[in-house]
Parts: C-alpha cells; structure tokens; sequence
C-alpha cells in the first residue's frame, strides 16, 4: 500500500479496536500495563540497539548535543520508562465515573458518566519514551491511539511499538489499540491529519512550528499550547526572600522547559528594595537580564529590553524584566504579552492575590509558588499527555481524566415526551 492507504488503514482500524478497548475492565488494563513494563525491561538491549541507529544517523545529521541526549536511551532511561508504566497502572480508572445525576420530575434519571475520547493521535519530536508514556496513558483511559513519532528516533519508535503491540495481543487486547505510523513521509502526517471519520483528538508534542503546522492543517480537534511565556509578579507587598527563591526555582531550575518564567514584573514601589536583591542572585546563576528604562536605572548591567523580549520564549537563561505601576498594570500586560500558560504572583496581601487569580486569564495561575509546578505528577495526575492553554474540553496539564469526555445515560420507565 501506499503512504496514504496505510494511514487511512491505520485510522480505520484504530476506530475499530477503540471501541473494544473502551469497555476493558480496569483489571485488564493493569494487568498489561505491567506486562508492557516488564517486556521493556527484558528487551532493553533490543531497543538499544535500535536507537543506536537513531543515534549515529542523528550525529550524521548534525543533531545538537541536546537533541541527542533526548533521543538516547540507557538502560536507567528504560528502566525509569518502565516505572512510568507501573505508575500509569497504580491510577485510579477515569472511566465510567458519574460525574453528575439529574432526577427529573418525571422519573427520567440521568446520569453524567466519564467516557474514553476514542482515537487519539499524538504526534510528537525527539523523545522515544513519549511513546511509551501516551501509549500507557491512552491505554489506562480506554482510548486506542495512533503514535506518529519523529523522523530522528523511527528506529527507536519502531521498536517500542512492536513491543507494545506484541504485548496487549498476549494479553487478549486488541492489535490495534496502538499503533505507530511506519514511515516518517511528512505527506503521512497531512493524510493522517485529515481522518476525522476514525480520529477525535490530536495532540502534538514538540516545537512552536511543529505545534502550528498540526493546527492549522487538521480537521480534527487539537488539544495544546504553542509556547510558554510565563510571567511572575513581584507586588508591592511581597516578601524580597520569598520573591527571590521562587525567581530562581522559576527560571533557573529547568529554563529549556515549557513552564519556565520568560518575563519579570515588579512593582514601582519596591523597585529600588527588592529589584536589587533579586536580580543580583539571579546573575549568580548565569542569568541574563533585559530590562526596560526604569528596571535598568536600579540594576546595573542589565541589557535594554526590547519589545520583541517580553513576547519570546527563550527557554535559556535570559529573563526580561519590567517595572509596573499597578497589579492591574501588571494583568493587562501578562494576558497580553503572556502566553496563557503559567503564571504567578508573589504578595502577602490575599485580596491583591485574589484579583491576580481572577484577571490573569491562563491555563494555572499561582499565588507565592513556582511556575514549575505546572506538570500533571506535580498535581497529583500521576502522569500527563501534554499542557494545554486552550478553552475548550482540556485546560493545563492533561492527565486520564482530560483523555475522557462524557455521555449520559438516561434510565426511564416508560416515559414519552
């Protein structure tokens, strides 16, 4: 078959096997989720072997060091795979919980019940444990998911999803609850892209261009965020040691990450009392400061900021600052500039926090705590799919609960309208 009949052969039986794998007990889906963490532990030199060849076409490719170190896997990195899994496992079931019952005056019960999506596609860069991760994911949720993974670790996907296949056959599950897309033709994605017949959500996984390209070629629903322009807030009635530590942990514990700050406020007041203090600590640890006039004025060796600044997501060691003369000055300026991802603000004052909770109109907002927080084990999901920043169905980080939808059930006892 060609590059297109697979595809669309690859949605048509995902759609079938979803609707097997929506009704499997909770038992049956654990007991291969540690089926699938065990066969990735006894087949670890298997798939090292695989992405060995990933590895030396990377270095031929001129990947950077960092994109390789995403792409290797050791044997720690599959055992940590296989852990996941277990965890996924451990989960509460998302399926069939009652959300919410109605009692009619006419006797019509209805009853709200938690249900799978269907067909997922996940479409991501780079990291082959993304494939592992997903597939226990869509899994435990009663969701069968079609993975189609970067041109960068195919061989290394590749190896996972027979695994993965091989197993949930062994254990009575249907063959084409997950899938992988074999081959890495970008005229594959646009097909796949197309097929809202048999897929119902798409989740992309990667870069700001990756992330467009699905969006804006996709007739099926996309559930993401495209950057992560993080904001905090540092108010007039903020602590200056509280306001500092959280800075650090926010920008410098992971800067090349999603929920990393990108942008400092301050307010006006406490400028020249707490601006210094923070600044210099973040410079300790190898930041770079641009600023605007007046942030420049109390800081010495900062960099003049630009207004292209404040809108980048650098995921480095650079942070943009700017002093505000108002918690309202400093809303209006993060839901523009922001990127409704993660936000916070650092004041002692609750009726201040308060209305930053409300007006920042992000994904997750926070009052005196990191940004890094924004991550599904951080919330006690146990696990996520992916961070969303739009309205509609999944907000912040998706976990089980966000891979389900809902139907009602309405039980009667003759009743006609």
């Amino acid at each position: 078959m060609h590059g297109e009949e697979i595809v669309i052969e690859i949605a048509r039986n995902a759609r079938a096997a979803s609707y097997s794998v929506a009704g499997l007990s909770s038992e049956k889906k654990n007991v291969a989720l540690h089926a699938i963490a065990k066969a990735l532990v006894e087949r670890t030199e298997e798939i090292l072997q695989e992405n060995l060849r990933d590895l030396a076409a990377g270095e031929l490719a001129g990947l950077s060091k960092a994109l390789l170190d995403r792409l290797r896997l050791t044997p720690e990195r599959i055992s940590a795979m296989a852990d996941g899994v277990r965890q996924v496992a451990e989960l509460t079931d998302p399926v069939g919980v009652e959300l919410e019952r109605i009692l009619r005056p006419n006797g019509l019960d209805i009853r709200k019940v938690s249900t799978p999506i269907g067909v997922i596609g996940i479409i991501y860069e780079s990291r082959p444990n993304v494939t592992i991760d997903c597939a226990a994911l869509c899994l435990k949720s009663g969701n069968a998911v079609i993975l189609r993974g970067g041109k960068e670790a195919f061989h290394s996907n590749s190896i996972l999803a027979r695994i993965l296949s091989a197993t949930l056959v062994a254990n009575g599950i249907a063959e084409h609850a997950v899938q992988f897309i074999p081959t890495t033709d970008r005229v594959a994605l646009g097909v796949m892209l197309k097929q809202s017949k048999y897929i119902h959500a798409i989740i992309p996984r990667g870069g700001e261009g990756l992330i467009r390209f699905v969006a804006e070629n996709s007739t099926i629903p996309v559930i993401k965020h495209y950057d992560g322009i993080c904001n905090l807030y540092i108010d007039k009635n903020a602590n200056g040691d509280m306001a500092t530590e959280i800075a650090i942990n926010a920008k410098c514990q992971r800067p090349g990450v999603c929920n990393a700050i990108e942008n400092l406020l301050i307010h006006k007041d406490v400028v020249e009392k707490i601006l210094p203090q923070v600044a210099s600590a973040l410079v300790a640890k190898g930041v770079e400061l641009r600023g605007d006039v007046a942030a420049c004025a109390c800081v010495s060796g900062m960099k003049p900021a630009t207004e292209q600044d404040y809108r980048t997501e650098y995921l480095d060691l650079i942070l943009a600052v700017k002093v505000v003369d108002s918690l309202e000055s400093a809303i209006v300026f993060i839901n523009e500039y922001g990127s409704a991802h993660s936000d916070t603000i650092i004041t002692l004052d609750e009726a201040t926090a308060e209305k930053f909770l409300c007006g920042v109109d992000s994904a997750t907002v926070y009052w005196n705590a990191s940004t890094r927080f924004t991550d599904g084990y951080e919330f006690g999901f146990g696990a996520e799919i992916g961070i969303s920043t739009d309205r509609l169905h999944a907000r912040g980080p998706v976990g089980l609960r966000e891979l389900c939808t809902y139907k009602y059930k309405i039980y009667g006892n003759g009743q006609v309208r």
